[in-house]
């Protein structure tokens, strides 16, 4: 006990007390603003990104599904685009993660858009099965951080387990390759329903870096209805664990 105590005291809490008002390091890019500054034409900005989520000719946006949170945007034009230590960007809709112009306001979750059965279906308990499909591993990372002693995931019932069988829902991670979309496609068919499908980083909501590659099948994605996009590349253990719990209510 009295080691404990020592440890308390030199180190302080090795835990987040409150996972949903914590702060993140400066460094971190979480939401993005976009101010109505006009010193620079739209093209000339939407020509710096390399996957293509900002666009608009007299508005411009930025689609976070297709962000790489790579901040080159803000570094070649910091009066237009500035990134927040905001974490709390996911959403039930994939139309709310499109930030626009001149609006700087937290992103919508769109709790409505939840499906009926599964509303408050998970409000004690929630078990996921993560399946890698073709990731680099920084969301896997990320997701398994969530379960470490700073996040604690664990806390709140949230866990991840090693059978789709005794899940309540998938979460998948990168862009999804030929290789293993039948392989996603089986895990997820094995969980029992109703079921929720996530997708976690800007990989597996839209391909990311990859969206042109041959190598991708993403049709089990364009044909699955998605209950939860959690953005990020990768998605920040805070976003993670604060959409899944938005998600229960």
């Amino acid at each position: 006990m009295i080691d404990t105590i020592k440890i308390m005291h030199d180190q302080g809490k090795q835990y987040i007390p409150d996972v949903t008002t914590a702060k993140v390091p400066g460094i971190f890019r979480g939401r993005p603003i976009i101010s109505e500054d006009k010193s620079v034409a739209n093209s000339e900005i939407c020509a710096v990104c390399p996957t293509g989520a900002l666009s608009g000719e007299d508005k411009l946006s930025l689609d976070m599904g297709r962000c790489l949170f790579c901040g080159e945007c803000a570094r070649c034009f910091p009066k237009k685009i500035s990134f927040t230590q905001d974490y709390k960007i996911s959403s039930v809709k994939r139309e709310n993660l499109i930030i626009k112009e001149g609006v700087d306001a937290p992103v919508d979750f769109g709790a409505e858009a939840i499906r009926k059965e599964l509303k408050g279906l998970f409000s004690r308990s929630l078990k996921l099965r993560q399946v890698s499909a073709a990731g680099d591993n920084s969301c896997e990372w990320e997701l398994g951080a969530t379960s470490n002693v700073n996040f604690d995931m664990g806390r709140f019932g949230i866990e991840f387990v090693a059978s789709p069988r005794h899940s309540d829902g998938v979460v998948v991670t990168g862009p999804v390759s030929e290789n293993m979309s039948i392989a996603l496609r089986k895990t997820f068919e094995a969980v029992p329903s109703p079921k929720l499908f996530v997708l976690c980083g800007t990989d597996a909501i839209s391909g990311g870096i990859f969206a042109d590659s041959p190598a991708l099948d993403r049709s089990f994605i364009d044909e699955t209805h998605v209950d939860l996009y959690i953005p990020g590349n990768p998605s920040h253990p805070l976003t993670i664990i604060n959409a899944l719990l938005m998600f229960r209510g």
